[in-house]
């Protein structure tokens, strides 16, 4: 006869029953309260694994089943090697992740490298060079920390380098929690020092220096990632990680880019806003392009033109491109002789004339000084530059 039967009756089975039904019971009540599936039940699932651990392990039943609950808190279980969290045990029941996925393969970390890049690389393309530090598997002992056979898997810890414990909280509530395990100090693994290797000093790996050849690919984009699988940290019985590159964009003193297109800032002079211009654009890839008016055409400040095919390049499509738009920024003079101002009002269009009422007061107009002009930022959207209609562009 057990001493208590709250376990069998967290599993729902007879204090008598096979290995095979505490199987059953354990597998359908663990699918059903799986924290991916039930993210309210949390305490349900660690309860049905902390029930299902007990009774699976002969030791730890004969213990559970001679003294209770209490026998097993109080560390009658220690022999058995300690306990393993929940979802530790969910996934060497199931071999794998929830709803029965294969078992993937631990992959060691990644490495993640910035990379600054010109304008001019993301739009030609470009190989670069690039040094940095990871860790390999040691020659010296083959990955395994020291002299073959000398290394042993730590019994407290049972090689997880970590050991659950069991804490009593409140009367009828336990907590379970992880600690580093003390005896292989997180390792997982024992030897004496005689026996460590003298390369890595027992840690499995050494540092090197590894050169690489990183190809940025034209139409590229800031903060884009290159991803150079396999390449990364390596770790014993792991998958090695991956090095990540991540591209950072310098500022460009001519051209912004937004999204494929290209921007840039073009002053004119009155005349040459009025009277027509030619311009001369030099690319990304060192081409010349001619940029003018049609006749006739006045260009107004802060208004954009467009010329199609000439921004950047579309990523893994580099034939096609992006637009060039162009920005007028029209300088006007400070002020123009009285002769001059008589000549221009005889070609432009007349003014409406302006009906003054009788008794108007004259007041004069001075120039704002810039310690004067405040701007409201309340209604500011947070976006610096011009904000382009791009509907409004045509090509030239």
């Amino acid at each position: 006869m057990v001493y208590e039967t709250t376990f069998y009756d967290i599993l729902g089975v007879q204090p008598g029953c096979s290995s095979e039904e505490l199987k059953k019971a354990y597998r359908k009540l663990a699918l059903k309260y799986h924290p991916d599936k039930n993210p309210n039940e949390g305490e349900k699932f660690k309860q049905i694994s902390m029930a299902y651990e007990v009774l699976s392990d002969p030791e730890k039943k004969a213990i559970y089943d001679e003294g209770g609950e209490a026998a097993i808190k109080k560390g009658g279980a220690g022999g058995g090697g300690g306990f393993h969290s929940p979802m530790d045990l969910f996934h060497m029941f199931f071999n794998g992740g929830f709803g029965g996925e294969r078992k993937r393969e631990r992959q060691a970390k990644n490495l993640i490298h910035p990379m600054t890049v010109t304008l001019e690389d993301l739009y030609n393309g470009t190989t670069r060079k690039l040094a940095l530090q990871k860790n390999v598997i040691c020659d010296m002992c083959d990955g395994i920390g020291g002299k073959k056979g000398a290394v042993h898997k730590c019994s407290p810890c049972r090689g997880t380098g970590v050991i659950t414990k069991v804490q009593k909280i409140a009367p009828g509530l336990v907590q379970q929690y992880e600690e580093r395990c003390r005896n292989c100090r997180g390792m997982g693994e024992t030897m004496d020092e005689k026996d460590r290797c003298r390369e890595c000093n027992g840690h499995k790996t050494v540092r090197v220096r590894k050169m690489l050849m990183i190809e940025v690919q034209r139409g590229m984009r800031d903060e884009q990632k290159i991803i150079l699988q396999g390449e990364g940290d390596q770790e014993p019985d792991m998958k090695p990680g991956d090095i990540v590159i991540v591209l950072e964009e310098k500022p460009h003193p001519v051209f912004k880019r937004l999204g494929n297109d290209l921007i840039i800032n073009m002053e004119l002079t009155l005349t040459e806003a009025l009277c027509g211009f030619q311009k001369v654009v030099k690319t990304l890839d060192g081409r010349d392009l001619l940029i003018q008016s049609n006749p006739g055409e006045v260009i107004k400040h802060n208004g954009y033109k467009c010329v199609y095919g000439e921004g950047m390049p579309y990523f893994k499509t580099p034939s096609d491109k992006g637009r060039l738009l162009i920005q007028f920024l029209v300088t006007f003079p400070e002020s123009l002789p009285v002769e001059t101002v008589t000549e221009i009002r005889k070609l432009l269009p007349q003014p409406p004339q302006v009906d003054l009422p009788e008794d108007p007061e004259y007041v004069e107009m001075v120039a704002v000084r810039r310690e004067e002009h405040r701007r409201d930022d309340d209604d500011d959207d947070g976006h610096s530059g011009p904000q382009v209609r791009m509907h409004q562009c045509n090509s030239s």
